[in-house]
């Protein structure tokens, strides 16, 4: 979708503020709502792609304000309410509503290091026929969707080379819509500058994007 969150190419947003020593987490509250996310995503009601896209649903004033746990926070209570988990009196008042089922969390405290050591790849081994070689000359779809995408808006319908196929992965489009993993190639496309800002750019820097099958037409 052509959100806020998509600032590749974007002018006036400032420069990129690098924190010398920046901790992990800023505040303890940040490291509670990153454990909150992890344990409830447990509940397998959203997959990573469906929660990215919760995120890109945040009001654009909202996401330019936020702090990146504060937009973790509110994808989380979107996320617990849309899927019944918990009502939105709930997070307001802090309590269970009155005769509300309690369940038992899936994830126990024996599970969490198990399960973060284990991690949640997104590749797979299914045996999909590659669309693309290295080396081969490429184009990025010129698509506007509505829903969650990984192609940026500022390669779409832009040409490339493929400079690596990193193998099969979710794609993640279908995926956030719980329309099936769609499993298909990955490629590092190679963009000359130029091609993706102009003539003002580099002749000798260019830009290596992630992009998957479907993104992609040959040349």
């Amino acid at each position: 979708m052509n959100g806020i969150h998509d600032m590749g190419g974007m002018h006036g947003m400032g420069p990129i503020e690098h924190e010398e020593n920046e901790p992990v987490f800023h505040a303890r509250w940040e490291g509670r709502a990153l454990a909150l996310n992890l344990a409830s995503s447990a509940w397998r009601k959203w997959n990573i792609d469906a929660g990215r896209h919760q995120i890109e649903l945040i009001p654009p004033a909202d996401y330019l304000r936020m702090s990146y746990y504060e937009k973790w926070t509110e994808r989380l209570i979107e996320l617990l309410v849309h899927h019944g988990l918990v009502t939105r009196a709930e997070i307001t008042s802090g309590r269970p509503d009155p005769g509300s089922t309690k369940s038992t969390p899936p994830l126990t405290a024996e599970m969490v290091t198990p399960s973060i050591a284990r991690g949640g790849s997104a590749r797979r081994n299914a045996q999909v026929a590659p669309r693309f070689r290295e080396g081969q000359h490429v184009r990025a779809l010129n698509i506007n969707p509505v829903g969650h995408t990984r192609l940026p808006r500022y390669a779409r319908g832009k040409s490339g080379v493929i400079s690596r196929d990193h193998g099969v992965f979710v794609f993640p489009d279908s995926n956030a819509k719980f329309l099936g993993e769609a499993p298909q190639h990955v490629y590092s496309v190679r963009f000359e500058s130029r091609e993706l800002w102009g003539q003002q750019a580099s002749p000798r820097d260019s830009v290596y994007i992630d992009l998957w099958d479907d993104y992609l037409e040959p040349v």
